[in-house]
């Protein structure tokens, strides 16, 4: 092999080295480092997950198809409110029933909503997906025998994984989240990365060319609204068992703006940047509620503007435009 090759070959080696080193970097922080943390800084970390795969599926129809929705956090309220009354009303605690049951419920209600949804666009979309995820707010206040009204339902202890040698602890649930995240994250991977994830990009650039082409646009747009509500209410399912309840909160209008912002800043259309957003608003939340509760809707309105602004894509972009700048530039000097 002459010396060009091989130094064009060791190049790209580094390269493919190097692009995988952020995702061992993560995985490394994911796993090794709560084992030296409080169980409080572990029960946030649970909760950065558990809105990371939320953010991920408002994500797959946002980011992959141009669909801006405001009512996406009616999958996750059902997919919890349906844990909460399997276990409190009907004595269901095997997470291998209730799990499946409320994804069942919120891929049903994303299947119902986009029927509904997807005969508009642009504003028109947003403002019907926003009303659907109220009335399911409102249902949920008013239906107190099953929901408990406003009050929500409260009680739900940690699921049954049917290991009668088993135990929960803090630790264990931490990387019971953990486990279920890197498989939500490497499914919705494969999906965006499958020639149905690249249907969706098109779909979302150049509607009209692809009709053109054949595709059926609007049934591309009602699968991924279905999958995406599917993970959603695993999303949910997981929030129920973290916090031990369900509440008309987790439906409402605001939980779906933080999932958008978390979207949003973290980098739409980006694999792991609805992670990172996910993981700022949640961190960032928790430390300014704790110095100044009152100003947290003002800090976070300025996160927005300014990355917005500066960070054009969001942070998640700009990190991986950065971190390919610097391989470039190692490359070339090992070149």
């Amino acid at each position: 092999m002459s010396p060009v090759k091989e130094r064009e070959g060791a190049r790209l080696s580094f390269s493919s080295a190097a692009a995988r080193l952020p995702y061992a970097v993560g995985t490394l922080l994911i796993l090794v480092v709560p084992l030296f943390l409080a169980p409080y800084i572990q029960g946030l970390m649970g909760k950065v997950l558990i809105y990371g795969i939320f953010a991920m599926s408002l994500n797959l129809i946002y980011g992959y198809t141009g669909l801006l929705s405001l009512g996406h956090a009616a999958y996750l309220g059902l997919g919890s409110y349906t844990v909460s009354i399997l276990f409190l009303h009907l004595g269901v605690k095997s997470f291998w029933i209730a799990a499946p049951a409320g994804i069942i419920v919120a891929s049903l209600a994303a299947a119902v909503f986009g029927l509904i949804a997807l005969r508009v666009s642009g504003l028109y979309f947003l403002m019907i997906t926003f009303a659907l995820g109220e009335l399911l707010v409102s249902v949920a206040v008013r239906w107190y025998r099953v929901t408990g009204g406003a009050f929500g339902l409260a009680g739900i202890e940690r699921p049954d994984l049917g290991f009668h040698w088993f135990e929960w602890t803090s630790t264990s649930f931490y990387y019971f989240l953990t486990f279920i995240f890197i498989i939500c994250y490497f499914l919705l991977s494969r999906l965006i990365k499958s020639p149905f994830g690249y249907a969706l990009r098109g779909v979302r650039e150049r509607d009209i060319r692809m009709r053109a082409l054949g595709y059926n646009s609007w049934l591309f747009k009602y699968i991924a609204f279905i999958v995406s509500g599917a993970f959603a209410g695993l999303a949910g399912v997981l929030l129920a068992y973290s916090y031990g309840l369900s509440a008309p909160s987790q439906i409402g209008v605001l939980n779906s703006a933080m999932a958008m912002l978390m979207v949003i800043i973290g980098g739409a259309g980006t694999t792991f940047g609805p992670v990172i957003g996910a993981a700022l608003l949640v961190l960032m939340e928790f430390v300014v509620s704790s110095l100044t509760p009152a100003r947290w809707p003002l800090i976070l309105g300025a996160v927005f503007v300014v990355s917005a602004v500066g960070l054009r894509g969001g942070v998640g972009a700009y990190l991986a435009r950065f971190w390919k700048e610097v391989v470039a530039r190692f490359g070339n000097a090992k070149g």
